[in-house]
C-alpha cells in the first residue's frame, strides 16, 4: 500500500525505495579509527531512500510522516535499541513526528577559522586547555568544548545562534562531544577532517545559473519520531530534548537531495 498525502497542493502517491547506498566516510580507515576513539563507532547509521516526486520544503511534515509510514522504510530503516544495544528495523508505523528545519548553507571549512583567530586553538593546531568545568554530563577541560557548551563562557558568542543551527556545525559538535567513553583529541584537525568528509558525503551542491556561485542544494531536518508503546504512552524513536540540549541523546537528521 502506498502512502497518500498532500504535496504541492495535490494528493500524491509517494513510494520510497531503499537504495542500499554506501557512504564513503563510514569505510574510510582514518574515520573508522577516530569514531572508535570517540566512542561513536557502530553507533552511527546512514541510510538512503529514493523517491520520484518533487519535494517542497513547506510540506516537510507531510513528507516526513509519509516517509516514516512507508512500508519500505518500516522494513529497512534501522535504529539503535536501548535494550540490546543492537541495530534493529523500525518495524512499525510512526504515530507522530516533530520536525525542525536545519539550515545548510556552508560551503567552506573556513567557517571554523574563528577558532584560531579567537585563540580557542593555537596556530600549531593544538586545542587550548582550561581548568575543569562541569556541564552536565560533560567534564570540560579545554576551550573548544567551552565554546560548544558553556553559554556563559567568554567566547561562546564567536558562533552566533544561527551559526550553531547550521548542519555543518551540528556535525562538528556531534564529533567533538562524542559518545559515552569518548577520548578527546588534543588537536583540532581530526575533528575538522572528519566533519568535512561526512558533510561532503551527505549534502549536494549546485552552481547557481545566474550568479555562477556554488550553493548547497540539500534540505536538512532534525526529526523526533514517536511510535505507540502502549495505549496511554508514546515512545520516542529519535530523541530531541530541548530542555537538555547538551545531553548525549540519540538524534535523527534527514537530508533531502535531488538526483541521488
Amino acid at each position: 500500500m502506498q502512502d497518500q498525502f498532500q504535496l504541492g497542493g495535490k494528493e500524491t502517491s509517494f513510494p520510497l525505495k531503499f537504495q542500499g547506498r554506501t557512504f564513503q566516510f563510514l569505510s574510510n580507515p582514518d574515520v573508522v579509527q577516530r569514531l572508535r576513539k570517540w566512542s561513536m563507532q557502530g553507533r552511527l547509521r546512514v541510510q538512503a531512500f529514493g523517491f520520484d516526486e518533487n519535494f517542497q520544503a513547506y510540506c516537510k511534515d507531510d513528507f516526513l510522516m509519509a516517509f516514516f509510514r512507508d512500508p519500505n522504510v518500516i522494513s529497512n530503516l534501522q535504529l539503535l535499541s536501548d535494550f540490546s544495544g543492537q541495530w534493529i528495523n523500525l518495524g512499525e508505523e510512526v504515530k507522530r513526528i516533530e520536525v525542525i528545519h536545519i539550515p545548510c548553507t556552508q560551503i567552506s571549512m573556513a567557517f571554523f577559522d574563528r577558532l584560531y583567530s579567537e585563540e580557542i586553538v593555537r596556530e600549531n593546531g593544538h586545542i587550548v586547555k582550561c581548568l575543569d568545568n562541569f556541564c552536565d554530563p560533560f567534564v570540560i577541560s579545554d576551550e573548544l568544548r567551552k565554546v560548544l557548551l558553556m553559554e556563559d563562557s567568554e567566547k561562546y558568542e564567536i558562533f552566533s545562534e544561527l551559526d550553531r543551527t547550521e548542519f555543518l556545525f551540528c556535525i562538528f559538535k556531534h564529533l567533538c562531544l562524542g559518545g559515552i567513553l569518548c577520548q578527546y583529541e588534543d588537536i583540532l584537525d581530526p575533528y575538522l577532517e572528519t566533519t568535512k568528509m561526512i558533510y561532503k558525503d551527505l549534502v549536494s551542491v549546485i552552481k547557481d545559473p545566474q550568479t555562477k556561485n556554488i550553493r548547497v542544494s540539500s534540505v536538512v531536518f532534525k526529526v523526533a519520531a514517536y511510535i505507540v508503546a502502549s495505549e496511554c504512552n508514546d515512545m520516542k524513536l529519535y530523541i530531541r530534548n530541548d530542555e537538555y540540549e547538551n545531553s548525549k541523546e540519540d538524534f535523527c537528521e534527514v537530508v533531502q537531495n535531488k538526483g541521488l
